[in-house]
């Protein structure tokens, strides 16, 4: 049965790109950013995006059965592009035929939506007041 889970803004500056991060947990702890960062750069590295200069977020979940870490981008104009990764407790697998966002994802994704089309694909795009528009969590 469907249950909110707790979902945190982690630091706007905890990622040296700019890139907004979130912590999603079925525990109801604060999700530890320290265990999905080594993850998450090397996500990035494999990817020939500037981050920097990205409209871009991940959302760090400690799952019920695993952790997993969701990279969204935007490019192409108006496209989002994501990649998943998952640790169940072997080793990250980034394997999109095994896993991929859920549902609680989504929730910060429709945000992340909203905040693109406002903040970047309006008549003057800010990448800092699309950094700015941060998910709140309301329940």
């Amino acid at each position: 049965m469907f249950q909110h889970r707790r979902i945190d803004r982690l630091p706007a500056d905890a990622d040296p790109d700019g890139l907004k991060l979130y912590g999603i947990s079925s525990s109801g702890q604060a999700v530890d950013f320290a265990r999905y960062s080594p993850q998450l750069q090397t996500m990035k590295d494999a990817r020939p995006v500037r981050w920097a200069q990205t409209p871009a977020f991940a959302i760090c979940h400690d799952g019920a059965s695993a952790r997993y870490l969701v990279l969204g981008w935007w490019g192409n104009d108006n496209e989002m592009f994501v990649a998943v990764a998952a640790d169940d407790g072997s080793g990250w697998v980034e394997d999109m035929s095994r896993y991929s966002f859920c549902l609680w994802d989504m929730e910060v994704m429709w945000h992340e939506r909203n905040a693109f089309v406002v903040e970047m694909y309006g008549a003057t795009p800010s990448l800092e007041a699309y950094r700015a528009n941060r998910f709140t969590h309301v329940l």
